[in-house]
C-alpha cells in the first residue's frame, strides 16, 4: 500500500490509472478508522482496480467551540487497518496540501444542509462540500463509498454531485452497530464506561420508533415523541434534536404517507461527546 501526502503526487497517481483504464474507488475519512470504515474500504475492493482511502481531518467542518484540536488521530493504526481492508492507496494531506496559501473557494449546499445539523453547525456542510469537493478532483473516483450513520451529510454530499454534475457514484453503506447496538464512530473513543452504557439508548429509542412505524404509527410527532421519551429514561443526556423526516427530503410532514420511507434521526450530547445516529424505515 502507498502513502500519499502531496496532492499532485495523487493526481498523477489517479491519472495514471486512468490511462490503464482502471476503475477508483474512493473513501473519504477523517481517520481514527474503526471496522465501520473498514467495511467501506472492503465495499470499494470488491468493484475498485485502485482502492484510495483518504484521512484528512478537515478544520473547515469544525466550529471554534468544536473539538478539532482533540479530534482523535492515530495514522500508524489506520495504515494497519486499511491495509488489512484492502486499501491500495492512503493519501493523509496537510492542512496546507488542501487550503494552500491564499485558498477562498467553498461550496455552499442549499435545501438538506438546513435542518437538523444545519441547525446546531450551521457552518459545518459548508466544510464537508468543499472539502469533500477538493478530495473528488484529486482523487477522480468512478465511486465513493459513505456510511448512512452521516445520513444528512450523504444526502448533502449526493445533492452536491448530482447538482455539478460530478461523473461519479456515491455508494451509501450500511451503519455498522457493536454488538449493544451503539453505531460505530471515532468518537465513541470520548465516552466514559458509564456514558458508554448510557448510549446505548439512541439504539433503544430507534428500535422502538420503528415498531411503532411499521404497526401502522404515521404521525410525526407521536414518533418524534416516543423517541424522546426513550432517551431521556437516561441521566445526562440532552437532545439537539429527535426528529423524524421523509427520507429522501427531509420534509417533516404532520403526517407521512403510507409511501414513505420515514428516516430517524437523532444527534445528543453526553457528557463532552456529541453523537449521531438515524434509522431509515
Amino acid at each position: 500500500m502507498q502513502n500519499i501526502t502531496s496532492a499532485q503526487a495523487m493526481q498523477r497517481l489517479v491519472l495514471a490509472a486512468r490511462r490503464k483504464g482502471q476503475r477508483i474507488g474512493v473513501v473519504p475519512t477523517m481517520g481514527f478508522l474503526h471496522e465501520g470504515h473498514a467495511s467501506l474500504i472492503r465495499e470499494a475492493r470488491v468493484v475498485s482496480d485502485t482502492v484510495i482511502t483518504t484521512i484528512f481531518v478537515n478544520p473547515l467542518q469544525f466550529a471554534p467551540n468544536e473539538d478539532f484540536t482533540r479530534y482523535p488521530r492515530d495514522l500508524e493504526r489506520d495504515t494497519r487497518l486499511a491495509e488489512s481492508a484492502g486499501c491500495d492507496v492512503l493519501f493523509t494531506p496537510t492542512p496546507e496540501e488542501i487550503y494552500p496559501h491564499g485558498f477562498q473557494t467553498t461550496i455552499s449546499v442549499g435545501g438538506v444542509t438546513e435542518p437538523f445539523e444545519g441547525v446546531f453547525r450551521p457552518t459545518h456542510f459548508d466544510g464537508v462540500a468543499t472539502v469533500v469537493a477538493k478530495l473528488f478532483h484529486l482523487t477522480q473516483p468512478d465511486k465513493a463509498f459513505f456510511g448512512q450513520k452521516d445520513y444528512q451529510q450523504c444526502m448533502v454530499v449526493k445533492k452536491m454531485v448530482s447538482d455539478l454534475a460530478m461523473p461519479l457514484e456515491i455508494v451509501i453503506c450500511p451503519t455498522l452497530r457493536e454488538t449493544d447496538g451503539l453505531a460505530m464512530s471515532s468518537r465513541n473513543v470520548y465516552l466514559s464506561a458509564e456514558d458508554r452504557q448510557k448510549a446505548t439508548v439512541l439504539f433503544q429509542a430507534l428500535q422502538v420508533a420503528k415498531t411503532l412505524i411499521q404497526s401502522g404509527e404515521r404521525r410525526r410527532m407521536v414518533l418524534e415523541e416516543a423517541l424522546k421519551t426513550i432517551i431521556l429514561r437516561q441521566s445526562g443526556i440532552t437532545i439537539d434534536y429527535a426528529a423524524a423526516a421523509d427520507s429522501e427530503t427531509l420534509a417533516q410532514p404532520d403526517e407521512f404517507s403510507s409511501e414513505q420511507a420515514v428516516v430517524l434521526l437523532l444527534a445528543v450530547r453526553l457528557g463532552t461527546t456529541r453523537l449521531i445516529d438515524n434509522l431509515v424505515v
